[in-house]
Formats: structure tokens, sequence, C-alpha cells
């Protein structure tokens, strides 16, 4: 017996043959990236509070000391703004303000004693320049302090307090 493929079973197997020769020349598909998954880190341990370290310590036994203290530390703060020499006999503006600071120098609350009300924006500015200031000296001998002082301000917008004041002319 010979074998005698017919015309269509010759186009079958080239068909078949032909489908498999071009499947091999398609570029195979991108490999799925490996997706590890890590355990979470295990939480921090929390912290211990810092011990409380105090940079500028007073060691005024009175509020009256203390606002030596507190004038110095508001000249530090506001160097380029301290009206230098004695000053003009007219002044801007003359307040009066209170302030009240915790054990660690913050400012707990300010009062006028004698407000310069003609001019809310040297008030506005004098509170803004203490609170800015903060933390003041620590008032450790005291705990907690009240203290007042004078504000004398120019109408540059520099200013002297009382307890600093080279005087007027």
């Amino acid at each position: 017996m010979t074998w005698n493929p017919s015309r269509r079973t010759w186009l079958g197997w080239t068909g078949a043959g032909l489908s498999a020769w071009l499947a091999g020349c398609s570029t195979p598909p991108p490999p799925q990236p490996q997706v590890s998954i890590k355990p979470a880190p295990p939480p921090a341990p929390p912290v211990a509070a810092a011990p409380e370290v105090l940079t500028h310590i007073s060691q005024a036994q009175t509020p009256l000391d203390y606002r030596r203290d507190a004038a110095s530390h508001l000249y530090q703060r506001n160097a380029e703004r301290i009206f230098k020499g004695k000053l003009p006999p007219l002044l801007y503006a003359v307040g009066v303000l209170q302030v009240q600071l915790d054990r660690r120098g913050q400012v707990t609350a300010t009062q006028w004693m004698r407000a310069p009300q003609h001019a809310p924006e040297v008030m506005a500015d004098i509170e803004r320049t203490v609170r800015q200031a903060a933390p003041f000296p620590a008032p450790t001998k005291l705990g907690q302090v009240t203290y007042t002082d004078t504000w004398l301000w120019h109408k540059s917008g520099r200013f002297q307090l009382h307890t600093l004041t080279e005087g007027q002319t």
C-alpha cells in the first residue's frame, strides 16, 4: 500500500506547520514581576520624654530683680530695634505693660497698666515683641513671675525699656 496523501490532507498539514512556525516567531510575553510581601516593621518603642532643659535661668529673687533679666532678654532679642543713646523729650508713645511668665519663662498673660490708646499699632507691636521673645529666662527661684516695665517708644519704631533706658535729652 502506498501512501497517497490527498490534496486536502496535504493542505491541512501545511497549514498546521505554517501556524506552528509563525507561533515560534512571536515575542514571548514579558515575565510577571515577582511580588514579595514583606511583613510590616514592628512599631518603634515609645520614646521617653527628655528631661526639661532650661537654657536661660534667672537668679532673681523678686519680681523687681527679674525685671532687669527680662529687659536684658528683650534687648538681646531685638537689638536692631533698640533706640541708641538718649531719647528725645517728646516720645510717640509710652506704655506700661505687665507680663506674667510661668516657671519655664513662657508668657502666660499680658495686661496693660497704662496703654498708649492713641497708638494701637504700638500696643500690638509691643505685645507681639514680648510673645516672640519667649521663652524668657526661667524664674527658677520665683517659680512664676509677674513683672511690669515701661516701654518708651520713639516715632521711628525703636524703643527703650525704662529698666535699661539711657534717659532723655
